[in-house]
């Protein structure tokens, strides 16, 4: 039976103590929800969502190279707005990562009452590994 492996990396925020910011297992990573806070001041991206849309996805990127994956790899996003008033918005900073993207990744989005620390928006994904990748 294959065993998890938390994935860590200095280029994405860091996890609160009681979660991962992802776990490989079986040959996928699994990660956690991502909201536009910058890693190296530590401060929610500003401009709004489109901003924060953007930070959130550059820091799965960075869990998803130091685990051993890629944008490309994701098989599922899940995406989780403060109002649905900025889907159009946040639509168009997720296709600037996505737009090239085939196949898509099958997607939810759904309007939460808030997120942690004011965020307007929060992105988790689940993707395969590269094969190169060590399990």
């Amino acid at each position: 039976m294959a065993s998890k492996q938390a994935v860590s990396t200095t280029k994405a925020p860091a996890p609160l103590p009681q979660f991962s910011l992802a776990i490989k297992y079986n040959g996928m990573v699994y990660c956690s929800g991502s909201i536009g806070v910058n890693p190296a001041t530590k401060k929610l991206a500003e401009g709004g969502i489109k901003s924060e849309t953007r930070q959130a996805i550059q820091n799965l990127v960075a869990v998803l190279e130091e685990a051993g994956s890629s944008l490309a790899n994701i098989v599922k996003v899940n995406i989780f707005l403060t109002t649905m008033d900025h889907f159009k918005t946040m639509n168009e900073a997720y296709d600037e990562f996505f737009g090239a993207i085939e196949p898509k990744p099958c997607r939810t989005c759904v309007a939460v009452y808030q997120l942690p620390f004011g965020a307007l928006v929060e992105l988790e994904c689940t993707a395969f590994l590269s094969p190169e990748a060590k399990l």
